[in-house]
């Protein structure tokens, strides 16, 4: 007697994405901006956690949560600032997307996108609904580099 071949049947079909949505980390100094950009984060049916400090991104990232995209705020300010932290967030993990949220009349500092050739940098501005899902597509697909 045979059993029944196991696979995907015209019932139930197989599942198309990972055991979790993608998960993007949220790091600013300001609140109302954190606020907003977690909320269009998971408008884009993403899951979001936020952070205020540097460090509280860090912890996240060594206690090995699931976090698929870091975006970080280039205001954040402290002993790990945007650029540090992105320095420490790809030693620790190396496959982690990074995106540096800016306004458009800051002046970057090259260090981390010297160091971190595949980071992406985008105004403040442009992370709100439909572009949020697109940012987050584009760094997880690596079409910018």
């Amino acid at each position: 007697m045979e059993s029944p071949a196991v696979g995907p049947s015209e019932r139930f079909q197989a599942a198309t994405g990972g055991c979790y949505r993608v998960q993007v980390l949220v790091v600013g100094h300001r609140k109302i901006w954190r606020d907003e950009a977690a909320a269009h984060v998971h408008y884009a049916g993403f899951q979001a956690t936020v952070c205020d400090r540097g460090i509280d991104a860090m912890t996240v990232l060594a206690l090995g949560l699931p976090v698929d995209v870091l975006i970080i705020d280039t205001a954040l300010q402290g002993s790990l600032c945007g650029n540090r932290l992105a320095l420490e967030a790809r030693a620790l993990r190396p496959n982690l997307r990074i995106v540096f949220a800016s306004d458009p009349i800051d002046v970057e500092d090259e260090t981390a996108v010297d160091l971190i050739p595949d980071t992406l940098t985008i105004e403040r501005d442009q992370l709100r609904g439909d572009q949020m899902v697109g940012t987050v597509r584009e760094v997880l697909s690596n079409r910018f580099a």
